[in-house]
């Protein structure tokens, strides 16, 4: 550690990404990225806007796409907070909502951001423990002293909780804020946006990186009553006030406006999805219910280190937790099925 580091920097240990590696030949089922390009409308405006000249500031309020947003929420803009990427939009809750000193809680298998957060704004955690299914224990989130984070559906495990029981969940937590990372709702049944008007201490945080096919332009957002976004803007305004650049913000409202193609493409995972979960089944998989564009998979037979191993060196890469209790387990990406195929054919000839 350098002299020169704060307490802050010494304090933190960083998130660590999925493997990015620039092989054409690699068949990459580790980062949850949707393997259909983006709605031609996208690139158009991407287009558009590119020729309009980018010597300008963008809108640092990104009004038009809140609107966008908004509308296909069926929420008004004021409920729209919009940032660059989810992970940024997480970061700016903790900073808004948690407080140094009061626990928050998430369960014990979860999106691995949330305790490098927590350290990094001193934000002391309690760890729920998931059941053995990996499901959630409700109860275990109640009455929590500074707050309750949690994926729905579930990273990295995929399983999804009933809004009922989001709901409990903030009805317990009527004095705190609780935020409900929806990273991978548009392949679940439904989503707790639903729930926003009835409760204010309610955000939901949402990403176009997955279902919209725009990992490459970081647009994030959050959903809530205007109080809980107005603390959210407070936080951005005094970082920058221009997190988002004008052909993201083209490109990311083009998304929203073309829904025949957003729901065209999900529903080409959710098919993929079925399939391929049965034929892995098939080759002595057991494979946790998903409601996300990946699955959580064990053999009965190989590890899953050695299958990890085994895969990287035959181009395929997956995404492999050596933390108990998921350290048997793999994530796979769904890709296309022309992926999935290949995918399904090397497993085989790694099983052998």
């Amino acid at each position: 550690m350098s002299k020169f580091w704060s307490s802050m920097v010494k304090r933190t240990v960083p998130y660590i990404p999925g493997e990015q590696i620039d092989q054409k030949d690699i068949l990459k089922l580790n980062t949850n990225e949707n393997p259909y390009p983006p709605s031609p409308k996208v690139t158009d405006a991407i287009k558009t806007e590119l020729a309009r000249g980018i010597n300008l500031y963008p809108s640092p309020t990104v009004e038009q796409l809140r609107d966008a947003i908004a509308s296909y929420n069926q929420l008004a803009k004021e409920n729209v907070f919009v940032g660059n990427g989810s992970d940024e939009v997480l970061a700016f809750s903790f900073m808004a909502f948690f407080e140094s000193g009061k626990a928050i809680r998430f369960p014990t298998v979860t999106y691995s951001f949330y305790p490098v957060y927590c350290k990094l704004f001193d934000i002391p955690y309690e760890e729920v423990p998931v059941q053995r299914d990996f499901s959630l224990q409700v109860e275990g989130f109640f009455q929590s002293e500074g707050g309750v984070i949690f994926p729905n559906p579930n990273a990295p495990t995929g399983v999804f909780l009933s809004l009922d029981d989001v709901a409990s969940i903030v009805e317990q937590n009527s004095e705190q804020v609780v935020i409900i990372d929806e990273a991978y709702v548009d392949f679940a049944t439904e989503s707790a946006v639903s729930l926003i008007q009835t409760y204010p201490n309610l955000l939901v945080v949402q990403t176009t990186s997955k279902s919209r096919s725009l990992a490459g332009l970081r647009i994030g957002y959050a959903l809530g009553q205007p109080e809980l976004i107005e603390g959210l803007t407070r936080i951005k305004d005094s970082f920058n006030s221009y997190t988002i650049d004008r052909l993201a913000i083209a490109g990311a409202e083009a998304s929203f406006r073309d829904k025949s193609y957003f729901k065209e493409t999900t529903q080409k995972i959710l098919q993929t999805r079925s399939w391929v979960s049965d034929e892995l089944k098939q080759l002595g998989f057991h494979v946790i219910p998903s409601q996300a564009n990946f699955i959580f998979v064990t053999h009965y037979k190989e590890s899953a280190t050695y299958l990890y191993q085994q895969f990287k060196k035959i181009g395929v890469l997956v995404r492999h937790f050596n933390k108990h209790p998921i350290n048997n387990y793999l994530r796979i990406t769904i890709g296309s099925d022309q992926d999935m195929k290949l995918f399904l054919t090397k497993a085989a000839q790694v099983l052998q």
